[in-house]
């Protein structure tokens, strides 16, 4: 049975309607959100295993814009990438090329959350153009290198037990339900009984909707293999990165360097939460994105 989404009011609330693009010789489904003839346009890009399920509690706390979130290709509804690797420079370029289909006309504002960040840095950073950058838990440094880096390496295990499994076997134990509900635990921080439900929920029903097991296999080496300190001095937009205190994949201390190498990055960092500000701090996280739009009017 579905648990109810503690947020699903205010989302209600919100148009929303669906729609497809073929982009680089696939197609990618997205959700539009709020209003179509706002001066503000937020493009979305959700974390890795996830889909644009993930970043609707943001949405719901958000009025007076307008809202692109695509799954990315290969998992959610969108389709895998063709004659193109699940990577950081696949993924720009599949960015890249969705933004220039949407030719959105008003502010363009890129938002980035886990390894949603690392992708909307890469495409910014190879020319996307924007106005504003927003990152989410971003991955400042090596995911091997956070203060749970001992999880990342079993994290690698895991995958690549499931790579040199066979195909059917290795696509079984990618969607374990006790694996993904053990990765859930570990995630979340809230102590709201209710709300952990539901973002255990959250994992079980959309954590595994992925298109086959090349492309989870890529997209983890990529997450693990990447990070957004890479991009940032090619950066020069106007960047808010929105932390956490608890985030065992990054530390704070790694926000605080990864600021340091943007031309212009504000920092937030929101306390008593882990690398789930989606889930757990939503409205937080979209009060920071209000005030950090509204502190420059769109053209």
């Amino acid at each position: 049975m579905t648990v109810p989404s503690p947020y699903g009011e205010q989302l209600a609330r919100i148009p929303v309607r669906t729609a497809t693009l073929p982009v680089l010789g696939s197609a990618t489904a997205y959700w539009e959100y709020g209003d179509p003839g706002s001066p503000t346009t937020i493009i979305m890009v959700h974390g890795f295993r996830g889909d644009h399920h993930g970043l609707e509690p943001v949405v719901a706390q958000l009025s007076g814009v307008r809202i692109i979130s695509p799954d990315l290709p290969g998992f959610g509804s969108s389709a895998p990438l063709v004659g193109i690797r699940h990577d950081i420079d696949g993924y720009g370029a599949w960015l890249r090329a969705f933004v220039a289909q949407l030719a959105p006309t008003a502010r363009i504002v890129l938002l980035g959350h886990s390894f949603g960040s690392i992708v909307v840095a890469a495409a910014v950073a190879g020319g996307l153009p924007a106005d504003d950058v927003v990152l989410v838990n971003p991955i400042a440094a090596p995911a091997l290198s956070g203060p749970r880096g001992v999880l990342t390496r079993l994290a690698v295990f895991y995958y690549w037990a499931a790579a040199t499994l066979p195909e059917r076997a290795g696509f079984a134990l990618l969607g374990n339900r006790a694996i993904v509900r053990v990765m859930s635990v570990a995630m979340a921080k809230t102590r709201d009984r209710a709300l952990r439900r539901w973002i255990h929920d959250q994992h079980d029903r959309f954590f595994s909707a992925f298109a086959d097991r090349d492309v989870v296999l890529e997209a983890f080496r990529a997450s693990v293999g990447s990070d957004v300190s890479e991009y940032a001095a090619a950066i020069p937009q106007r960047t808010l990165l929105i932390a956490a205190d608890r985030d065992d994949i990054t530390p704070v201390a790694a926000q605080h360097r990864l600021q340091s190498l943007f031309p212009d990055a504000t920092l937030q960092v929101i306390p008593g939460v882990g690398h789930l500000v989606h889930y757990e701090k939503p409205g937080e996280a979209a009060a920071a994105l209000t005030r950090f739009l509204t502190a420059v009017k769109p053209a």
